[in-house]
């Protein structure tokens, strides 16, 4: 009995035993802290200009480091008594609250043309400045809206579109290069705003391939058929240099043009071209192969109608490969910058222009300029030109009287006797050139771009 019992306990602790185990829980598995998942990575944000490659951005500031916006009214700095020619007139004062008059400038401050539009920027927002510093137009003041157009077309048009669809601008100045200026013709003319090249001379900036003027281009210097006029005259006739070599950009409007209109008129002045040869700007820096052919054909003129930097570079290889008589000729693509690339290879060339710093009605620009940006001014054709065409475009605001872009338009083609900084001008309806204007022979010397005579044929 008492061992059946033990039994009986021991079967009982068994059971038991076996039952807690049951109760007890099994330890858990640890846990899957939940996935969060990262974050894709953004692309990293391109700079404006690249997330919209085909528009051209604008600066932020102005060049100055001053935190004043460069377009609002400074008195002290207000032009001198002799520059009221070419102030808009008016006589009311701008009201605080009034909305300012949009002005667009086109202008390259960066790529192989910086050195221009820089310039022009600086000079345009002198200009309002003092227009500004005076009671503005129509009593507002004058807002500049300024676009780099890094020295490409498709930045140029994407950039003049932005600023009349977007920032409302009644009127654009710039750019300084006539294939940007054809490249944004059908743009401004289709839109309704007028817009005035500084230093466009090809003839199609203002007129279309059948001679139509286009009703919003408009410019305020001379043409490539009389600077090439020039360019022959003064090699021929003041030179006497009868055997002429031209180096030109093949892809340039501006160039061909320019070397198109010399060879003519070189012509009739009774010069001969012994070497018409072409290179690809922005592409090529090495000229030595043209500049051996010009030597062997004995020029003793070369005639370079471009932009800047390739004549700088074509005149140092010129002087190293011996072409120690022969004189170099251009136009209005002359920058004082090229002394940086060229040296003393630049000493005694000459240039056709359209202002010389020189000029006593000049001066006071001059002075201001340094003032107001503690330099001088460099690029001084770029300079005086994209000023004065501030001054033009305000002048015709004033005398339409209205903010109205068609209004401005028909002011500007009805100019006439204008009395600006650099020259008096009058518009030619037929073709919204200036009309008459005298061509400035620079010759360089000393480091500078100095006045050495002034021509009309």
């Amino acid at each position: 009995m008492k061992r059946n019992m033990l039994i009986g306990l021991a079967v009982l602790v068994v059971i038991a035993g076996y039952f807690m185990m049951q109760q007890k829980p099994a330890p858990e598995a640890p846990k899957e802290t939940p996935k969060q998942e990262a974050p894709a990575p953004k692309p990293a944000e391109a700079p404006k200009a690249e997330e919209k490659p085909a528009e051209a951005p604008k600066p932020a500031e102005a060049p100055k480091a001053e935190e004043k916006p460069a377009d609002a009214p400074k008195p002290a700095e207000a032009p001198k008594p002799e520059e009221k020619p070419a102030e808009p007139a008016k006589t009311e004062e701008p009201k605080a609250d009034a909305a300012p008059v949009k002005v667009g400038y086109l202008a390259a401050l960066t790529g192989d043309w910086a050195a221009y539009g820089q310039t022009e920027e600086k000079t345009a927002r002198l200009a309002v400045e003092q227009i500004n510093a005076k009671g503005g137009v129509l009593g507002r003041p004058i807002e500049l809206v300024v676009y780099d157009f890094r020295t490409r077309a498709e930045d140029a048009v994407n950039a003049v579109r932005r600023m009349i669809e977007e920032d409302k601008v009644v009127a654009i100045i710039g750019a300084n290069g006539s294939g940007i200026n054809i490249a944004t013709a059908p743009v401004v003319n289709r839109l309704g705003v007028s817009q005035v090249g500084t230093v466009s001379t090809n003839p199609l900036v203002t007129v279309d391939e059948k001679g139509a003027v286009r009703p919003y281009s408009f410019r305020i210097c001379f043409t490539d058929p009389y600077q090439g006029k020039l360019i022959a005259f003064f090699a021929a006739k003041e030179l006497k240099k009868m055997n002429a070599a031209i180096l030109y950009d093949v892809g340039n409007d501006y160039s061909q043009g320019l070397r198109e209109f010399f060879m003519k008129s070189y012509g009739e002045y009774g010069g001969k071209v012994v070497a018409d040869l072409g290179f690809r700007g922005g592409q090529d820096v090495d000229f030595r192969a043209q500049l051996t052919e010009i030597r062997d054909k004995a020029a003793d003129v070369l005639v370079l109608p471009n932009m800047g930097k390739e004549m700088a570079l074509i005149m140092k290889q010129a002087r190293e490969l011996g072409l120690n008589e022969i004189v170099f000729v251009g136009g209005d693509g002359y920058g004082e910058f090229m002394w940086e690339i060229a040296g003393e290879a630049m000493e005694g060339s000459y240039w056709i222009n359209h202002v010389a710093p020189e000029d006593p009605a000049m001066q006071p620009f001059f002075a201001q300029y340094k003032e107001r940006w503690n330099d001088e001014c460099k690029e001084f054709v770029n300079g005086v030109l994209g000023y004065d065409s501030v001054y033009w475009v305000a002048d015709a605001i004033a005398r339409a009287g209205s903010d109205d872009p068609k209004a401005i338009r028909d002011a500007l083609e009805a100019t006439k006797d204008l009395k600006l900084h650099h020259a008096t001008i009058t518009m030619d309806p037929a073709t919204h050139n200036p009309v008459d204007k005298d061509g400035v022979v620079l010759i360089a010397k000393g480091g500078k771009g100095q006045f050495f005579t002034k021509i009309k044929p």
